[in-house]
């Protein structure tokens, strides 16, 4: 079994191969050329959970790399003048569409542990001449920024990939001013995956083995000291059986797809959370909302 610091070298490589492309593409989305591709062998077959921003505002296409699986900035309800953090932020993508939210008077930090990501990003800031937007090299389990700083916390598709989760929402408190919040995108798992596919750090690094169940990823937001934890946005992600059939038998991918009939609740989703760190006047028990939070 990998280690911690095995799987975030994998990640790294994975995702620095994507960011050295000269028209990356995420690996969740399109096929890059050569023997392997960011998910895995070249036969395999991709997962798409990526969603379109070409509609959004402060879209800039060379930072979109395909690597989300959700839009958590439309979610996030950022302010002007609002101070936000996108951790895991990549090429840039989500921080120029939070730069579009909180103005000029604002401030964007990406937070990314992949030197390629770092470069490719600071690269499209200068080319576009932002000054309010910049880029920290670092951990999300052990973030080298100061506590109290954010007033709004974004991510996406990331968290699922980091192996102490529960450091990763700790450490996102920590750097929230209180009465801050977050909005993050995100894979989480109902029921079974099969154990094939779990156990395959390649696809770990691709968004889907390094999820947690839905119900252990709310518990870990509240452990964490999150109050108001509410769903904001849910969707079903199909595996095709042209990927499951490198990892699984015939009659395996058979009682998978049987347990998706059987339990349709079952599979692999991409949320969107939403949750506030608490003021000195909010209850620290208030932790969920009501029906549509922690379930």
């Amino acid at each position: 079994m990998e280690t911690a610091e095995q799987l975030k070298e994998i990640v790294r490589q994975k995702y620095s191969a994507v960011a050295e492309q000269p028209d990356a593409d995420s690996c969740c989305g399109p096929r890059l050329d050569g023997p392997t591709s960011c998910c895995g062998p070249s036969n395999e077959v991709p997962i798409n959970m990526a969603v379109g921003y070409e509609n959004v505002n402060g879209y800039v296409a060379d930072a979109d790399l395909g690597l989300g699986c959700g839009l958590p900035t439309e979610f996030a309800q950022i302010k002007p003048g609002n101070v936000v953090v996108d951790l895991g932020s990549g090429a840039g993508n989500d921080c120029f569409v939070a730069r579009a939210e909180t103005g000029e008077t604002g401030r964007v930090i990406g937070l990314d542990m992949t030197p390629a990501m770092i470069d490719r990003a600071r690269k499209n800031t200068k080319t576009r001449g932002f000054t309010n937007v910049e880029f920290v090299y670092g951990d999300i389990e052990d973030m080298p920024l100061p506590e109290n700083l954010a007033d709004v916390v974004v991510s996406n598709c990331v968290m699922n990939l980091v192996p102490d989760k529960q450091k990763a929402f700790t450490e996102t408190y920590r750097i929230l001013k209180p009465g801050g919040h977050f909005s993050i995108s995100d894979i989480v798992l109902k029921g079974d995956l099969p154990a094939g596919v779990l156990k395959d750090a390649e696809l770990y690094a691709g968004c889907v083995s390094g999820a947690i169940h839905k119900e252990a990823y709310l518990q870990m937001v509240q452990e964490a000291g999150f109050t108001n934890i509410t769903l904001q946005k849910e969707r079903e992600i199909t595996l095709p059986d042209e990927l499951l059939k490198n990892y699984l038998k015939a009659d395996e991918i058979a009682n998978y797809r049987d347990q998706d009939k059987g339990h349709p609740a079952g599979g692999i989703y991409s949320v969107t959370v939403y949750a506030e760190k608490p003021t000195a006047a909010t209850p620290a028990t208030a932790a969920c909302c009501g029906p549509t939070c922690c379930n």
